[in-house]
């Protein structure tokens, strides 16, 4: 079953509580542990919780402390756009979704609710977080207000919405429809929208549209005189008891609401004792205004009735309080049992569980956005911790680098320089850095150092290597951050900020060496597009490999794209597509694919293919037609370094994709290289994989 899906709407006063009542409770019977999530927040008072939350958390006795229920106000999500900082905001609610992921069997994820500031956003905002979540969504609108026409447009544009950025809709739930027109919306928004949509009417319940005396009683700020242990009681209406009694009797309605000035005894009593007789409807309380109390023998003649309605008094007058009663908008409450059954029996009646149950079911998320991407990364260095050397001290990017995954606290760090000298570029560029948790090298100065160099001496002995030459390499940052690793003093090395990528592999290659089945060591990069995360290889190291290397290659890529978490669907790349082109270069490719489906029949290839049928649907569909890897390629391989290198170059400057890498493949142990114009992001990145690669060997 799927593990979570979003409910969204597009506008204020949807009614989704209804909705997510209904499922929670769905669900509840369905699940074993059903975790609940709002993102983005209402601003609330310190000493209060968000109402939403709240009554969720309360109602189905959920496990879950309400900081962990939400990730950030709407003010501070504002705050953080303007800022340019939203992929920040996109982290957190990554990261506190993933811990109710991991707790839950499913998680019910509420979208907000288009009140206050920032409206203009918050479709986008919501779509957004669903795609960066990767779950599915139901769209929920409501039919207040609208013509038909009206209605079926602003559901049809909230699921295009959606669909542009690849959040897969399962249902669209119109609202607050009128009952008799309930078919008639049903069968406009089906004709509107997919087949595979799912698509329910619910019309407008009264008692769940109207607020209780509780709410009035929030909103006005209202005193509670009598019938405390009523303020649940539902309006129906209101009217002013401003004529003459005999007259206002006569516009007594069910559940009506009383609102009366308070030195009008003859309406208070005379509504009270209405509410009484068989031959009234009964009230669902009185609201006194202008801040009068009525007089003592009044108050004493009402507490000896034996039915008493809410009495409550408010110091505004008549006009004003008839007009802010009319402004409130209902809201559901923790404490008022009969609104939230009547939701979720409402739910239950006009949506179809059986049909949305199966949607659950049958989605798969397909594809992994950045974000996730990199959270997943991190979630997975920290699991199995790792000891990673950086051995270009002296850059400030590295240094830069070491401060954040030192507060990441992710991975354990050895840095080779001078410490005297990295602790100045600390206080220099005003980081925070914590010496204590970080091992600081001076390769001739270390207690391994000779051991060090006579390792490395009787490894290259035969290669006429002297010990004077092995002391002085050995003195060389690369090549004794590489020893650390080869001797199991660290799990991993990155380098080539400052430095070559040959004279970050070259000791590698030296000492540490390729893995038994691997006879060349090549290289990848995680290419973090908008909507998916594909796998470019070799765009660093080899410049024109052989067939059996490019299927080596092919190989090792994929087998990378598994341990990341992303299915190898593997495209040979070439000038041309299927059996139709002819030439050397073409007929390397084709040969690669042989070789690659002889050794490893259980990966999905294809090749040769042209780049535009390996990643579109459609011209894949076109092209080739039978193919389960075109258009939907996640591992592309390069027929040679000038292609990929300039390819993945081009596809990151012209897109703006984030490139993760480049992390090598083959050697016995990790050892990736940066590139000299990396950022500091691309370093802790880098590390990261570096790390991840490490756990698997």
């Amino acid at each position: 079953m799927n593990k979570a899906i979003y409910i969204a709407t597009s506008e204020e006063n949807s009614g989704k509580s209804i909705i997510t009542l209904g499922l929670m409770s769905m669900l509840m019977g369905k699940t074993a542990k059903v975790g609940y999530f709002r993102p983005i927040v209402e601003d609330f008072e310190e000493d209060k919780l968000d109402n939403h939350i709240e009554t969720v958390i309360n109602h189905f006795g959920l496990d879950i402390p309400f900081q962990d229920a939400y990730a950030i106000t709407k003010s501070k999500l504002i705050k953080k756009k303007n800022k340019g900082k939203i992929g920040e905001v996109i982290d957190l609610i990554i990261e506190k979704y993933k811990r109710l992921e991991e707790r839950f069997d499913f998680v019910l994820v509420e979208g907000t609710s288009f009140t206050g500031e920032g409206t203009v956003i918050e479709l986008d905002i919501n779509v957004l977080i669903a795609k960066n979540l990767g779950i599915p969504a139901i769209i929920v609108g409501s039919g207040v207000g609208k013509t038909l026409e009206e209605l079926v447009d602003s559901l049809h544009l909230a699921y295009d919405s959606f669909k542009v950025k690849e959040v897969e809709v399962l249902a669209v739930i119109a609202n607050k429809v009128q009952p008799e027109n309930l078919e008639l919306v049903t069968a406009g928004l089906k004709k509107s929208l997919p087949e595979a949509v799912l698509v329910n009417s619910i019309p407008k319940i009264s008692s769940l549209n109207n607020p209780t005396i509780q709410e009035i009683v929030k909103e006005l700020n209202a005193k509670v005189l009598f019938g405390a242990a009523f303020l649940n009681n539902q309006i129906g209406s209101f009217s002013v008891g401003a004529m003459q009694l005999r007259n206002y009797l006569l516009n007594l309605k069910e559940n009506g609401l009383v609102i009366t000035p308070g030195d009008r005894a003859d309406i208070i009593l005379g509504a009270l004792q209405a509410n009484e007789s068989v031959n009234y409807p009964a009230i669902s309380g009185i609201v006194l205004t202008g801040n009068i109390i009525p007089e003592e023998s009044i108050l004493k003649l009402i507490e000896g009735l034996s039915t008493i309605v809410p009495i409550i008094a408010v110091e505004e007058g008549t006009y004003v309080i008839t007009n802010k009663i009319g402004a409130i908008k209902p809201k559901i409450y923790a404490n008022n049992k009969e609104k939230i059954l009547t939701s979720i029996n409402t739910f239950e009646n006009y949506v179809d569980l059986d049909g949305l149950t199966e949607k659950f079911i049958k989605f798969e998320s397909e594809g992994m956005t950045p974000k996730m991407f990199q959270y997943n990364l991190v979630k997975r260095a920290k699991k199995h911790r790792k000891h990673i050397v950086l051995p270009e001290g002296n850059d400030d990017r590295i240094i830069t680098a070491a401060s954040r995954l030192l507060a990441m606290d992710v991975v354990d760090i050895s840095i080779i320089g001078d410490k005297k000298q990295i602790e100045n570029k600390v206080l220099e560029l005003g980081l925070t850095f914590d010496f204590s948790k970080v091992q600081i090298i001076n390769p001739s100065k270390d207690e391994h150092y000779d051991d060090y160099v006579n390792t490395y001496y009787e490894l290259r002995k035969e290669k006429k290597m002297t010990l004077e030459i092995a002391r002085d390499l050995m003195e060389d940052g690369s090549y004794f951050g590489t020893m650390m690793v080869y001797k199991g003093h660290a799990d991993g090395m990155v380098s080539g900020a400052a430095h070559t990528t040959q004279h970050t592999i070259l000791p590698a290659l030296q000492f540490i060496k390729t893995k038994p089945n691997s006879s060349v060591v090549s290289s990848i990069f995680f290419m973090c597009l908008e909507d998916r995360v594909s796998i470019f290889g070799d765009c660093a190291i080899n410049p024109n490999p052989t067939a059996e290397q490019l299927a080596e290659i092919a190989i090792s890529s994929a087998e990378s794209s598994l341990a990341f978490g992303i299915e190898p669907k593997i495209a040979m790349l070439s000038y041309s597509s299927g059996s139709s082109g002819k030439g050397d270069e073409v007929d390397k490719v084709r040969k690669a694919t042989e070789i690659v489906k002889a050794k490893r029949p259980d990966l999905k290839i294809e090749g040769p293919i042209q780049y535009d049928a390996a990643v579109d649907p459609e011209v894949g569909q076109s092209k080739m037609p039978n193919s389960e890897v075109a258009g939907h390629a996640s591992v592309l391989v390069f027929p040679d370094l000038n292609t990929g290198n300039n390819t993945y170059k081009a596809v990151q400057r012209e897109t703006g994709a984030l490139a993760i890498g480049p992390m090598l493949q083959g050697l016995n142990k990790p050892v990736n290289d940066l590139s000299r114009g990396c950022t500091i992001d691309d370093i802790i990145n880098t590390v990261v994989i570096t790390a991840i690669q490490a756990q698997g060997l």
